[in-house]
């Protein structure tokens, strides 16, 4: 990674072409505001989380992905503001001169249209442009399908299992990461071991069904659900078999970049019709991660 991740009150003195958001998802409006800058100026947590805790969606990008993305965007420098209460409380006025100016001396801001700041979200991008101490570019909204991309959009094709429309808006595949837990050996005695992740319930996962997908750059079939042939009971699962690879993964983290959905969630008569339906599925996930155009 050659993406340097620093701290506001770490970041030295220099001259920075910063581009500013929360960034979930990282989508293609997101890039749009990020194209050219040097520095992202990114808020971890979100800052929802502590302004209205009830009104915090599912995130689309945990932190570690969120960052890996932006590496991959030429991007030098990802500065993080440690969103908490005082951070909350800060005037929009003080914003721009404490960060933006006497921290960062930032010569080019890059904000989207609809980017609110500061406290009681009253700045926004005509303040910014209002200041003559650097020049402020203002994205437009994107649009993919003649609909506007958003988080919210993207929140929803995850949770309807449409990982496909919502890899055109972000412009990368959907991605889930978590350590690979025990799970109940089921998969291996069936023969297709899988590397098992617990969701974190703050986060959004694809709809219930079985996926094509790369997990750490594995061609993968991913089955999301409860398994409701054998009832155990555990609760919602990520079980990920590695196509033509068989390692131990128990403790290490697994990162599942999801490329299509192949069916949803079903329960089988018995294991036979099961295993058969498996090996299906594992073909047409070969199949697609094959024909894959990775970005």
């Amino acid at each position: 990674m050659s993406l340097e991740v620093t701290a506001l009150e770490d970041a030295q003195p220099r001259l920075r072409d910063v581009a500013i958001g929360t960034f979930d998802g990282v989508h293609l409006g997101h890039r749009a505001v990020i194209d050219g800058a040097d520095t992202v100026l990114t808020f971890e947590p979100h800052p929802l989380e502590i302004l209205h805790p009830a009104a915090l969606p599912k995130l689309i990008t945990p932190f570690a992905v969120k960052r890996d993305v932006i590496d991959g965007l030429g991007v030098r420098e990802l500065v993080v503001i440690n969103f908490d209460e005082e951070f909350a409380h800060l005037p929009a006025e003080d914003f721009i001169e404490h960060v933006l100016l006497e921290r960062l001396t930032a010569g080019r801001v890059s904000v989207g249209e609809n980017f609110r700041f500061g406290a009681k979200a009253r700045g926004d991008a005509a303040m910014l442009a209002a200041r003559p101490e650097f020049e402020t570019r203002v994205l437009p909204l994107v649009e993919v399908d003649g609909e506007t991309v958003s988080s919210t959009r993207i929140r929803a094709q995850v949770a309807a299992g449409d990982v496909a429309g919502a890899h055109r808006c972000l412009g990368s595949p959907f991605m889930v990461e978590g350590a690979v837990v025990k799970g109940d050996q089921r998969g291996r005695e069936l023969g297709f071991p899988t590397a098992n992740i617990v969701p974190d319930d703050r986060l959004a996962i694809p709809g219930h069904g079985v996926y094509a997908a790369f997990a750490n750059g594995v061609p993968a079939a991913v089955n999301v659900g409860v398994r409701p042939t054998f009832e155990s009971g555990r609760g919602v699962l990520i079980e990920t078999y590695l196509i033509d690879r068989d390692e131990d993964l128990y403790g290490k983290t697994l990162r599942v970049a999801f490329v299509e959905r192949l069916r949803g969630e079903k329960r089988y008569p018995d294991v036979d019709e099961l295993v058969a339906q498996m090996h299906v599925d594992v073909g047409d996930a070969k199949r697609v991660c094959a024909s894959f155009q990775r970005p």
